[in-house]
């Protein structure tokens, strides 16, 4: 009998014991948790008292939409919230087709800055350029706006006029009238270069995939001589990551195209390419710049890491995160837009902030190479504060010369990185392409360098 009371006291005390281990684990889970509510009982707090002492009467709605929006934004530049307005003109521009100005913009510590106006679009042609920074709409001022808030501004009824005005580095602030119209940009074109097709890629929208290999049909139809083919993907402000994922199959005969990776290392998703080039093997030459970002970028990178074309331009602009639109309430409430991954090449390159370097970097002008002389000039994913940091031990290449730029004896009218891809396919590869001498801008650390010895002595050390 004691036998069987002295097995039932071991039960016991093994059974207080887990007890006393799971208590202690609730309590570890429930600090943090008490910690949140009390910081959402915080914000109902500031909320009742912006209701009420506010100077003027508020609109609930849009205060906590908007600090829904701060706090996805605060995560990381591409991170927001969408209400079920913008969450209808996102699905309106996946499908290729919206009312507006042509123009992809982002925010850069509370000004609206463009990344790169759309091919043939109102924007392009009033002569909006990548950096650009908007700071108002019809007179009214837009810092301080999120990025939906001034795009609402700027789209409305098409044939309506809007007046930005930009700031323009080293320039005064001007205006631009822009006639809104009904965006239905063509994602792909081609044409002819000499003996070379080039087809131009400006977005990637739900048409990319099929309009780029109609394009190239038709231009391969019309000239079934040609040599080769430059894919244009300079000032692409990316898309949808199937047609990044379709262009590029375009173009491989197999292997993987591109892979994304969430928090946990496990979640790995990978695509790949099917069999047949719509090219039959052709010689393929890549153009990039500092505005050919996300989808441009997965493209670029999967054909550089397969072999399958070499690249000229300039470094791209390294977004290299993946963006997962959630609707709330099947939309009614809007949508998140949150990063869930970071794309990888195949690889295994991580695109964000360092962006895909190209095997030829050409500058297309000599001020461009200036530019890039002085890093302060450049716009990339590495400007936002709060990106998403590079893998470790990776940084984007700083103020440097680029290899290549314009002679002086070019004519201005002709595209100079156009004309060096057409070198690299005549000549057979990069390798191969005669070199032109390097341009020589003054780099940014050198002038200062230049000034600081022109005032001080030099120092002496003391050991």
């Amino acid at each position: 009998m004691k036998k069987y009371l002295l097995i039932g006291a071991s039960a016991f005390i093994l059974g207080a014991g887990s007890m006393a281990y799971v208590s202690q684990q609730a309590i570890a889970s429930a600090q943090p948790r008490a910690k949140t509510y009390r910081m959402l009982g915080l914000f109902g707090d500031v909320l009742n008292t912006v209701e009420n002492q506010y100077v003027t009467e508020v609109d609930d709605t849009k205060l906590i939409q908007a600090a829904i929006d701060g706090m996805l934004t605060s995560l990381d530049p591409h991170s927001g919230y969408l209400d079920p307005s913008d969450f209808d003109d996102m699905r309106d521009q996946t499908r290729g087709e919206y009312g507006g100005l042509g123009i992809e913009v982002t925010s850069e510590d509370g000004v609206v800055k463009v990344i790169s106006p759309m091919d043939g679009t109102p924007a392009f042609k009033a002569g909006i350029k990548a950096g650009d920074y908007i700071t108002a709409v019809n007179g009214e001022s837009v810092l301080g706006l999120s990025v939906n808030e001034a795009v609402k501004q700027m789209r409305g009824r098409p044939g309506e006029a809007v007046t930005l005005t930009i700031a323009r580095e080293k320039s005064d602030p001007f205006d631009v009238k822009v006639v809104r119209e009904v965006i239905k940009p063509k994602s792909a074109t081609a044409r002819m270069e000499g003996d070379y097709g080039l087809l131009r890629i400006s977005s990637f929208n739900e048409k990319t995939t099929d309009e780029a290999e109609e394009a190239f049909h038709q231009l391969r139809m019309k000239n079934p001589q040609m040599k080769g083919l430059i894919l244009d993907l300079r000032n692409n402000p990316g898309g949808l990551l199937d047609q990044a994922v379709g262009v590029s199959d375009l173009f491989l005969e197999g292997g993987e195209i591109v892979s994304q990776r969430g928090r946990d290392p496990r979640d790995v998703e990978r695509y790949n390419a099917r069999p047949g080039d719509i090219t039959g093997g052709l010689p393929m030459v890549v153009l990039i710049n500092s505005g050919s970002a996300s989808a441009a970028e997965i493209v670029a990178g999967a054909l550089q890491d397969r072999k399958r074309a070499e690249l000229v331009g300039l470094t791209s602009f390294g977004k290299g995160s993946v963006q997962t639109v959630i609707p709330l309430r099947g939309g009614i409430d809007g949508a998140l837009k949150l990063t869930t991954a970071r794309y990888y090449t195949p690889s295994g390159r991580s695109i964000q902030k360092t962006g895909i370097e190209p095997d030829l970097e050409v500058a297309s002008s000599r001020d461009e190479a200036q530019a890039i002389a002085n890093r302060s000039y450049q716009f990339s994913e590495a400007s936002f504060r709060n990106a998403l940091n590079a893998d470790e031990g990776k940084a984007r290449k700083g103020a440097h010369e680029p290899a290549e730029a314009p002679p002086e004896t070019f004519d201005e009218k002709k595209d100079f990185q156009v004309a060096r891809a057409t070198d690299v396919l005549r000549y057979g590869s990069v390798a191969a392409t005669p070199k032109l001498p390097r341009p020589q801008p003054k780099l940014a650390g050198i002038l200062a360098k230049d000034k600081v010895a022109a005032v001080k002595p030099p120092e002496t050390t003391r050991k």
